[in-house]
């Protein structure tokens, strides 16, 4: 089988660093809880403040990185990111937490668009596993993340906090010296990719495909979001055990999500984008379901494994879908596709936690498999593609 370009990994070091941070502030929500002494709905409103920024603008950086390449952003997007977490440890004010948490999130759409387009570009016929491996750096950084941040909560010091920015600024000089040898590749690769197959494939933007997907893309995100969410309220206040076992479910999750992504880009690789996705949806109907209305440890640890599998299993097949039905604006479709869509799993946060605040956080969570349900129906209305890109 052929190797995947080797940048393919370095790009996944820096999704890494920038998904790493994002991961540990649902892990910290019971600690703010504490310490600030906010309600569900504040609690909610830090994890929306997180994916506002970052979603709404990543778009936009998406849409110039298919006009004018920007590939500095790639270092400067750690920094940012981890900075921002840091500075959480050293107040208990809420707005400023709050400011923080965007700028975590500026970090990340920085990140997002400049990286998938150049994965993209030198991916060749392998799109699914390469943004597998890529993905898999953001997936490790949502799983390590949240340990790290609580261990400094709950077991050590919440300065520790720091250490996030320390490897950061390590990762961003890293990437920084090979910035150069990234932009040559890129140029060489866009070059390649003029005279290929798949340019001629890939005329136009398919607008009409594209809304077709978004449902889908929604649908994912909102489950994405709100478990990463509530997963550890939900071990405190459903299953009666302690804020670090909630953040060591957290952890699970992800470390599950680590090989259920590269695994599904491999997967649809061999087996078709399409198909891939509607098997993920089957799944995660029935899953939500059953997760959302667990009052057992045991089981609610074990349904972790279907949840994983429907959340991060069609996750490359939906990226690389969106990548090309927009085959001209690739930057932008990453943007949408990795941004945008967790706008809604954000601002649906919020709402939830009212909710909890209101019923419970079980009743509030039901949610999960109702929107799975509206995805799964999508799914099966997403138009077929050339499955050989």
């Amino acid at each position: 089988m052929q190797k995947l370009n080797p940048y393919i990994y370095l790009f996944s070091l820096g999704h890494f660093s920038v998904d790493w941070t994002q991961g540990a502030l649902p892990a910290l929500l019971p600690y703010f809880i504490s310490v600030c002494h906010l309600n569900y709905r504040e609690a909610g409103m830090i994890m929306f403040a997180n994916i506002l920024l970052s979603s709404l603008t990543q778009p936009i950086f998406g849409y110039y990185s298919d006009k004018i390449s920007k590939p500095w952003f790639v270092p400067l997007a750690p920094i940012i990111s981890g900075l921002a977490l840091t500075v959480c440890a050293f107040t208990t004010n809420f707005q400023i937490i709050f400011l923080c948490s965007m700028f975590s999130g500026l970090g990340s759409a920085l990140y997002h668009p400049e990286a998938a387009l150049m994965v993209n570009k030198i991916a060749g016929e392998q799109k699914g596993k390469a943004l597998g491996a890529f993905s898999v750096g953001g997936n490790a950084g949502f799983a390590i993340g949240p340990m790290l941040a609580g261990f400094c909560a709950y077991k050590f010091n919440i300065h520790g906090l720091a250490l996030f920015e320390i490897i950061n600024m390590v990762l961003a000089f890293l990437l920084y010296r090979s910035i150069g040898k990234l932009a040559e590749q890129k140029t060489k690769a866009e070059a390649e990719a003029k005279a290929s197959n798949w340019q001629q494939t890939v005329p136009s933007n398919n607008w009409p495909a594209f809304a077709k997907l978004t449902p889908v893309i929604f649908a994912r995100a909102i489950g994405f979001s709100l478990t990463n969410t509530f997963v550890p309220i939900y071990w405190m206040q459903v299953l009666h055990s302690t804020a670090a076992n909630g953040s060591m479910a957290l952890s699970v999750l992800f470390t599950l999500g680590i090989f259920m992504t590269y695994l599904g880009g491999v997967l649809a690789d061999r087996f078709g984008y399409i198909k891939v996705m509607r098997i993920a949806f089957l799944v995660m109907v029935p899953a939500m379901l059953a997760f959302t209305n667990s009052k057992q440890l045991w089981l609610s640890l074990w349904l972790l494994l279907p949840v994983a599998f429907s959340l991060f299993i069609p996750y490359s097949s939906i990226v690389v879908l969106g990548q090309t039905y927009l085959g001209k604006s690739v930057g932008l479709a990453s943007g949408i596709t990795m941004g945008l869509g967790t706008t809604m799993g954000g601002m649906m946060s919020p709402l939830v936690g009212w909710g909890a605040d209101q019923w419970g956080i079980g009743p509030a969570l039901q949610i999960l498999w109702v929107v799975a349900l509206l995805g799964l129906a999508f799914a099966f209305l997403v138009p077929s593609v050339e499955e050989k890109l």
